[in-house]
């Protein structure tokens, strides 16, 4: 069993880090006129998952841990509802889409 040291041990900020690069990447597919709009929400609620998971990580207490890991796992929540909103909008077809949902139902 490796020591956990850091959070970029952890597992689930390292799949939280693959999960905001396939957002920045699928989102680079998104017309212009939604970059202030769609684009933006979903780029900032996926960075804030493994941000959240980093900041609870560096906490003193459990209590702030817990915090922080039910943060993350709201804004995750918010990038699966945008996902659905660019697939609904025809921003992204269900096969470009399906490894990031994947991603994101590992945790729910």
């Amino acid at each position: 069993m490796t020591k956990i040291e850091s959070h970029r041990d952890l597992v689930v900020w390292q799949k939280a880090m693959d999960l905001v690069v396939q957002v920045y990447h699928l989102t680079a597919k998104f017309p212009a006129s939604e970059t202030y709009r769609v684009t933006t929400q979903i780029t900032r609620a996926a960075a804030s998952v493994p941000a959240n998971i980093a900041e609870g990580h560096a906490r003193a207490t459990p209590r702030d841990y817990a915090h922080f890991l039910a943060t993350a796992k709201g804004s995750l929540m918010e990038t699966e509802t945008f996902l659905m909103l660019a697939l609904r909008l025809g921003y992204l077809t269900a096969n470009e889409a399906a490894p990031t949902l994947s991603l994101v139902n590992q945790w729910c």
